[in-house]
């Protein structure tokens, strides 16, 4: 079954490894076999990877659309979330999930995930903020 996707003008997708901008109007279009889909509110671009999560999530982002340097994402990855745990033990329970769909390599999955990881950031950022 073909994925359909509709594109805003002017909108970004990530389709298979290529960055594809649409141009000025809408436009619509099928994917008929199965291939990374990233659209433009879901992709992540390295200079946006400015916190530990965010990294993660943008490490993900690399494996989910380059497949030639799986590898070198994946010793990033450990390595990142290594660093997560040593700073916020109490993302264990997120980091249990996220690590169980990067094993069986589903990394769409892993993305959705990934954004409730910046969430968590987030939330321990802003109560850390309003302590001080």
């Amino acid at each position: 079954m073909a994925l359909k996707i509709t594109l805003k003008p002017r909108e970004r997708v990530i389709l298979g490894g290529a960055v594809i901008t649409n141009g000025p109007s809408k436009t619509e279009f099928s994917v008929e076999n199965e291939v990374p889909v990233l659209r433009q509110k879901n992709i992540l671009g390295a200079e946006e990877a400015i916190s530990p999560a965010r990294r993660i999530y943008f490490v993900i982002q690399l494996m989910y659309v380059d497949n030639q340097n799986l590898k070198a994402h994946h010793e990033l990855y450990w390595e990142l979330v290594q660093d997560f745990l040593s700073a916020a033990p109490r993302s264990i329970e997120l980091i249990d999930r996220l690590n169980d769909q990067i094993f069986q390599m589903n990394y769409y999955q892993a993305l959705k995930l990934a954004k409730k990881l910046i969430d968590f950031e987030q939330e321990v950022i802003k109560r850390a903020t309003q302590c001080s």
